[in-house]
């Protein structure tokens, strides 16, 4: 099929680009000696992890467990659920720990290991359980000069049907970082930090299984990654307009785009209106931090041209381009087909059902995305 045939609003995946990132990312990773656990919230579909994980190691990590359960029945059985678990997710943690070689979920809570222990033990499983360090995002997990930092670990290892996993954490706060230099310096922080607090751990003899990190922004620059174990990152599979903004990546790289249609024409107030609103793109405004001018998407051509617009403004099936540009204005009559590079492609992806798989000029294919919790 042709890509203009396609019904609009419609997710447009550049395959060969997905493919480049994948290879890109686990050759780093790999070089670096640490395993890429790489997590599929992204993109949320069978197929991208199997691109991700051919000819290496197989583990995932999630967001959901509708993403554990999914991945799990395609042969996936080494997962780990990168939330902090909450007591009315025990019972189905332990349902799907069931059909997994490994599943591990985190905390940075002391009250849930009691507890947790209590419904694996009467589920009769055991399960893997790491503990969520807070390496300077402050969204979650511990400080590592705390007492819990300390005490979770040694009341999972002493449960009965817990095991102590590891140190977890992300460095979230380097979607902030306003120069690769400082990205740098996250990225050696959260290195440094969780190998550092491992060694104290380990003084007072509790065993550290695997210290794991990774965001993408990190993972494009730090140095090395010695005494790491694992690494993370997800949205390095499609990137986006935030992350060619922030220098994660290149905009060649990004390789997630809605297809969308013309739908009205404003020669008086120079714009137009495409029928992909907030439903199909999501409302993140994107790295305003460092764009102030970011909108809600950047505007190309049906072959991927860039017209040097933005999506200025949304409503939920409406979004309004300002085009200043006579001869840009005069191209875009209605029916025109645009593609948009979103901001977040990880919201963008999960507004759909499937992904429409571009090789060349042509979609290929139709790739579903495991949508839901």
């Amino acid at each position: 099929m042709q890509i203009q045939n396609l019904k609009t609003p419609a997710l447009v995946l550049d395959i060969n680009r997905v493919k480049r990132n994948a290879e890109n990312m686990a050759n780093r990773v790999r070089s670096f000696g640490a395993i890429l656990r790489p997590h599929i919230k992204t993109h949320k579909c069978v197929e991208i992890a199997q691109i991700q994980t051919a000819g290496q190691f197989n583990g995932l990590t999630v967001s959901t467990f509708a993403e554990a359960r999914a991945f799990v029945s395609k042969g996936f059985r080494d997962i780990t659920y990168a939330i902090p678990i909450e007591a009315g997710k025990f019972v189905e943690a332990c349902e799907i720990s069931r059909d997994c070689e490994r599943f591990a979920v985190i905390t940075d809570d002391s009250t849930v290991p009691g507890l947790l222990n209590e419904t694996a033990k009467r589920s009769n499983v055991k399960l893997d359980v790491f503990l969520k360090v807070d390496c300077g995002y402050h969204r979650c997990g511990v400080e590592v000069n705390s007492p819990d930092a300390y005490e979770i670990p040694r009341m999972i290892a002493d449960s009965s049907n817990l095991r102590f996993a590891g140190i977890l954490t992300h460095a979230g706060h380097s979607y902030h970082a306003r120069s690769k230099d400082e990205l740098l310096e996250i990225g050696k922080n959260e290195r440094d930090l969780m190998r550092e607090f491992a060694f104290a751990l380990k003084a007072k003899d509790i065993e550290v299984p695997c210290i794991s990190i990774g965001s993408t922004p990190t993972l494009s620059c730090v140095d090395h990654l010695d005494g790491i174990d694992e690494a993370r990152p997800g949205n390095y599979i499609f990137y986006d307009a935030f992350q060619a903004t922030l220098g994660s990546c290149s905009f060649d790289d990004c390789a997630l785009t809605v297809l969308a249609a013309v739908i009205h024409r404003d020669p008086v107030r120079r714009k137009i209106v495409v029928d992909a609103g907030a439903i199909a793109l999501s409302k993140d405004m994107g790295a305003i931090e460092f764009d102030s001018h970011c909108g809600y998407g950047r505007v190309f051509d049906l072959w991927g041209n860039n017209l040097n617009l933005r999506v200025n403004s949304l409503s939920q099936e409406h979004g309004i381009i300002k085009v200043e540009n006579e001869e840009v204005f005069e191209r875009l009559t209605v029916g025109a087909r645009v593609r948009i590079l979103a901001n977040h492609s990880c919201l963008t992806a999960a507004q759909h059902s499937h992904y429409n798989i571009l090789e060349g000029e042509r979609i290929v294919d139709r790739w579903g995305i495991e949508r839901g919790w």
